[in-house]
C-alpha cells in the first residue's frame, strides 16, 4: 500500500512544457512535429510515439546499478502534458513501449493510466516488447506488429521500402552531432524524413542518442527545449 502512495504522489510533480511545433506535410498528410519527441497526426486524432522502454530503470537497480530517481515518471508527466495539450483520441506507440521483464515499473505505469480511460491505445510491438498477453490485456493495450492507416504503415523498425509505401518507425534513437569549437560538439535528438520513412526520436530522456544511423537523402530535425532545427 505504501508503495501505491508514494507512485501516486510521484505524479504530482510539475514540468511545465514548452511545447514547439512545426508542421510537414507528408502525402498529402499534415503531421505536427514536437520538440517533445512525439508527433501529432491530427486527421487521425493520434499521438505517435516511439522508445518508451518503461521497466528500464527498475531492470538496472534490480541488477545492481543505481538510477536516478523519477526518471519514468518525468516520461509520464511529460505523455500526461501532450495528451493534454493535444486532446488525441488515440496513442500510438510504434514500438518498445518496456524494456524488460515485468517489474514495478508496470505498476506505475498502469496506475498512470487510469487517467485516460477514454484514450485508446496501440502498441506496434518492438524488440523489446516482450511482456505477457495477459499483462498486455490487463493495461487495454492493443498489441499488432503492424499498422496500416492510409497513407502511412507504423512498423518498429525501419526499413527500405519502395516510394509506394511510407513506413514511419523508430527503433534506432536518432540524433545529430553539431560540430563546434575544439571539443564543443552537441548532440541533439531529432526526427529522420526521407522521401518514404520517417523515424521518430526515443520518447524516453533515459536513451542514448545514435548519430551515425542516418538514411540516404535524410532530412533531419534537431529539436531543443525551445527551438526546432531542419538540417
Amino acid at each position: 500500500m505504501s508503495y501505491l502512495c508514494d507512485v501516486s504522489h510521484a505524479f504530482d510533480m510539475t514540468i511545465r512544457l514548452n511545447i514547439v511545433k512545426e508542421n510537414i506535410t507528408i502525402k498529402n498528410e499534415v503531421l505536427t512535429l514536437t520538440n517533445q519527441r512525439a508527433i501529432y497526426w491530427k486527421a487521425h486524432e493520434a499521438l505517435i510515439l516511439s522508445d518508451v522502454h518503461i521497466g528500464k530503470t527498475a531492470h538496472f537497480r534490480r541488477h545492481g546499478i543505481p538510477m536516478p530517481d523519477g526518471i519514468l515518471q518525468k516520461d509520464l508527466e511529460r505523455l500526461k502534458q501532450l495528451i493534454s495539450y493535444f486532446k488525441p483520441k488515440q496513442l500510438l506507440i510504434v514500438g518498445d513501449l518496456f524494456h524488460a521483464e515485468t517489474n514495478s515499473d508496470m505498476v506505475t505505469f498502469k496506475i498512470w493510466l487510469e487517467q485516460f480511460e477514454d484514450l485508446r491505445l496501440v502498441l506496434i510491438k518492438g524488440n523489446h516488447d516482450k511482456q505477457s498477453k495477459r499483462l498486455m490485456d490487463d493495461l487495454g493495450i492493443e498489441v499488432i506488429t503492424e499498422m496500416n492507416i492510409e497513407p502511412f504503415t507504423l512498423i518498429h523498425e525501419p526499413k527500405d521500402s519502395s516510394l509506394d509505401l511510407f513506413t514511419i518507425s523508430g527503433h534506432t534513437h536518432p540524433g545529430v552531432l553539431i560540430k563546434g569549437k575544439g571539443r564543443q560538439n552537441i548532440k541533439l535528438p531529432c526526427y529522420q524524413v526521407t522521401s518514404n520513412q520517417l523515424i521518430l526520436p526515443a520518447f524516453s530522456l533515459f536513451t542514448g542518442l545514435n548519430t551515425r544511423s542516418e538514411p540516404d537523402d535524410a532530412t533531419c530535425f534537431a529539436f531543443t527545449e525551445t527551438s526546432i532545427f531542419k538540417f
